[in-house]
């Protein structure tokens, strides 16, 4: 797998029937390693040790419905109090980072209305802030370290 830009971290592997695993911390189980993986476990990684997010607070690759459509988010963090703090979109790196790809965030936070978004390709990070009156999200040049509450 590619070099991300991200600092470098150490992860478990296994190799089965000639598929290579990585082992997920937050599902606690090994997840076939594909591009997007590559990434999203980047992504979880930094978010432990850069941001200070308790593994407690961190959700991966869940289910919401949107217009009667099922679709899975990549990484969402929740406040203490069950709210959502941060939805994140991972896209494998050789995938551009669009305005696609952020209506595709956007219609997730419709449903789970979070007070940040991150997307990424493990290459480019991008973050915003939602402004629900403006109906817009701002964009920051970074997130904010975890706070305990």
């Amino acid at each position: 797998m590619e070099l991300l830009n991200f600092p470098k971290y150490t992860f478990r592997f296994k190799n089965r029937e000639n598929k290579i695993y990585i082992f997920d911390a937050i599902r606690k189980k090994f997840v076939v390693l594909t591009p997007e993986e590559w990434v999203r476990q980047h992504t979880v990684q930094f978010l432990m040790q850069e941001k200070n997010y308790p593994i407690s607070l961190i959700n991966v690759e869940k289910e919401l419905i949107f217009n009667d459509l099922k679709k899975r988010y990549d990484i969402v963090i929740f406040n203490s109090d069950g709210s959502i703090f941060l939805v994140v979109e991972c896209k494998r790196s050789k995938i551009k980072i669009d305005q696609h790809t952020f209506d595709q965030i956007a219609r997730y936070n419709l449903i789970l209305n979070a007070e940040y978004l991150m997307v990424t390709n493990g290459l480019d990070h991008y973050y915003c802030t939602m402004d629900y009156e403006a109906q817009q999200y701002q964009f920051l040049r970074d997130i904010p370290e975890y706070k305990k509450s």
